[in-house]
């Protein structure tokens, strides 16, 4: 992958040398950021939170600056961005890990009409910084960025940079980082442990609001089963394999995903009365996430880049099961949260046969559950976004002083 990436940098070289573009002289009173995301929430959220972290004045500009979101063409995060109220504009992307032959050369031609336009959107709108999270859509943009010679800082949400964001952080000025651990994989002059940015309403929830948000019992021990956008199959399974026996545990709010939306339906159509009433069934959400994690006392979830951020900003003890098909990052995630008391790990092809015990087990000792949360809260860094928004003013101020 490290190597395609710097074959791709030298090929578009050379079509930087053909069509230059000259760059267009402007007053510098307001910093211009172009900010890049995509594939998943893990990605694309954070993305979020600093942009709103610039756009509050929480960094070192005098005046707010001027945002562009850049994304892939038909990501996630063209509803998320939309829903933030920022411009952007979408590029075609693709990865080059594929092993069908055809996949791989349909991926480089999406890389290469990502770059020309990539390119093309640096040139015209003249950022003074960028900044990237992650995801296919940002190879393109970085290199662009470096052939235009603009500051670039990369942002690596999980424990575990891929081949990618390793590459990728050859270009960068900067490497943000949200725990110290991450940062052997990167040089150290210049990486920095900034933490993991998550929306202030992560940092403001409480549990009596959100179960009243709810409609929830106040004191009934509550599980949130979460598994991304899509969903996560194996929880989703393994939940309604024992739904009726956790719904005489617990109350569940059970965010399904696209995937099994309509199975779950039924699973939840066919729950007597009683128990329904403690069953919360929603395909996705949105606004309303921090409230969901926050009426909860565990989480069954994935292990992805969020869990590092969203669950110790809530103090969440949780489940996790690493999705066996994501490389290694998801292991690592999850370890390292076990590692440090905040959580327990299942193995995907263990879960139909551990999940009903451990949940039984964790929601019925509130002494271990109180560890678990006391340890998840060390993990915090409620000042993320302010640390990453600081870092990309100061970045924009170089740039600025180099005319």
């Amino acid at each position: 992958m490290a190597a395609l990436l710097w074959s791709f940098q030298w090929a578009v070289s050379a079509f930087c040398w053909v069509c230059p573009g000259a760059r267009v002289k402007r007053s510098q009173e307001i910093v211009r950021v172009i900010i890049s995301g995509g594939g998943t929430g893990g990605h694309v959220y954070p993305a979020l939170v600093v942009a709103e972290a610039l756009s509050a004045g929480r960094g070192e500009t005098n005046s707010g600056p001027d945002i562009l979101y850049v994304g892939s063409r038909g990501g996630v995060e063209e509803k998320l961005v939309a829903r933030a109220g920022l411009p952007l504009e979408s590029i075609p992307a693709g990865g080059l890990r594929a092993l069908a032959p055809w996949t791989i050369a349909a991926n480089s031609l999406r890389l290469i009409r990502g770059f020309a336009r990539a390119w093309r959107i640096l040139r015209d709108f003249v950022p003074d910084v960028v900044f990237v999270t992650g995801g296919y859509v940002c190879a393109p943009v970085a290199l662009a960025a470096r052939l235009q010679k603009t500051p670039l800082m990369i942002y690596l949400p999980d424990l575990e940079p891929g081949l990618a964001i390793r590459a990728l952080s050859r270009l960068a000025n900067r490497v943000a980082v949200s725990f110290s651990e991450a940062g052997q994989f990167f040089s150290k002059t210049k990486v920095f442990t900034s933490g993991y940015p998550v929306r202030e309403a992560f940092l403001k929830a409480d549990k009596a609001t959100a179960r009243e948000f709810f409609q929830l019992d106040k004191h009934a021990p509550t599980l949130a089963v979460f598994g991304g956008s899509r969903g996560a199959r194996s929880i989703n399974m393994a939940v309604s394999a024992v739904l009726e026996q956790l719904l005489d545990t617990c109350q569940v709010i059970h965010i399904s995903g696209r995937l099994d939306a309509a199975t779950m339906k039924a699973r939840r159509e066919g729950l007597s009365p009683v128990l329904k009433k403690g069953y919360r069934l929603y395909t996705y959400i949105y606004d309303e996430m921090p409230l969901a994690l926050a009426a909860a006392d565990l989480v069954l979830a994935r292990a992805g880049a969020s869990t590092l951020g969203e669950f110790p900003a809530l103090g969440l003890p949780s489940i996790l099961v690493p999705y066996p098909y994501a490389g290694a990052h998801q292991e690592t995630n999850a370890d390292f949260m076990v590692r440090h008391g905040a959580a327990i790990k299942i193995l995907d092809a263990e879960l139909s046969e551990r999940l009903l015990p451990a949940v039984k087990s964790l929601l019925g000792d509130e002494g271990k559950l109180a560890r678990m949360r006391a340890r998840a809260r060390e993990l915090a860094r409620p000042d993320a976004a302010a640390n990453i928004a600081q870092e990309i003013c100061r970045l924009a101020q170089t740039r600025t002083a180099g005319g």
